[in-house]
């Protein structure tokens, strides 16, 4: 049984408002579920590269530390790494230009902290088409249902008919936009919290990570690593430091 007064009788008895406050709905609910797949997935793919991080300073040189956090591509943790190396190099390789009266440490935090926002920027992107979707959507389909109830008294009135029947139809029809209006904002301001949350914490990560290799850079020295979690580089470890022990 159809239902007279369902979001198919809205469409087509709604006037041209109606159906370009419903389109307008649909257009952010898809564009904040892209961006929403999108971003995630891509958060996805660094959890690799974090893990990596345990285990980087166990690695017998920088070039092989570098292939372990991963691809290059979109991978902050690896461009923030070759970004240290090239900085270095660049520095030692330029000696008579501007930047090569800087002093070396310098150098090397300028491009670590150009490194670190431009992978900040990245990772902010499509955050604030999901802000813009959670604050105006319900005012969107607010708007929808005050236009469609104004024309449902409207007919009301025209009609000369004011029993419960002819009013609860039109107006419970008219308050579907309010639940399209929520059904979008409701997971753009849950996406949002949640890729911010996580943005955080890559940032975060970034900011050890390249207090970590600036020392590395300077002095050749890494830092003392935690204890890894990964097995074969346990064994590794252990390996090399009973070999030492029977050269001793």
């Amino acid at each position: 049984m159809n239902n007279p007064y369902g979001v198919e009788a809205m469409w087509s008895q709604g006037d041209a408002i109606i159906k370009v406050v419903a389109i307008a709905l649909l257009i952010m609910s898809v564009a904040s579920w892209y961006v929403i797949v999108v971003r995630s997935w891509r958060l996805n793919r660094l959890r690799s590269a974090e893990a990596a991080l345990q285990d980087f300073w166990h690695e017998h040189s920088f070039s092989e530390a570098v292939e372990l956090l991963g691809d290059g591509k979109d991978n902050p943790f690896r461009e923030l790494a070759e970004t240290g190396e090239a900085a270095v190099v660049h520095h030692v390789n330029h000696k008579d230009d501007l930047h090569g009266h800087m002093p070396l440490a310098d150098w090397v935090t300028a491009c670590m902290k150009g490194s670190i926002d431009e992978s900040a920027e990245r990772l902010q992107r499509g955050l604030a088409i999901l802000a813009s979707v959670g604050s105006t959507a319900p005012f969107i389909g607010l708007f929808g249902t005050v236009w469609g109830i104004y024309h449902a008294l409207v007919g009301i009135g025209m009609s000369g008919q004011a029993s419960i029947d002819k009013v609860a139809g039109p107006v419970g029809e008219a308050l579907i936009m309010t639940a399209f209006g929520l059904a979008v904002a409701i997971p753009a301001v849950l996406g949002y919290n949640a890729l911010a949350r996580s943005n955080k914490g890559v940032i975060g990560k970034l900011n050890r990570f390249a207090h970590q290799l600036h020392a590395y850079l300077l002095t050749g020295a890494p830092p003392a690593p935690k204890k890894s979690s990964n097995p074969d580089v346990v064994a590794k470890i252990s390996g090399r430091k009973q070999r030492q022990q029977e050269a001793r």
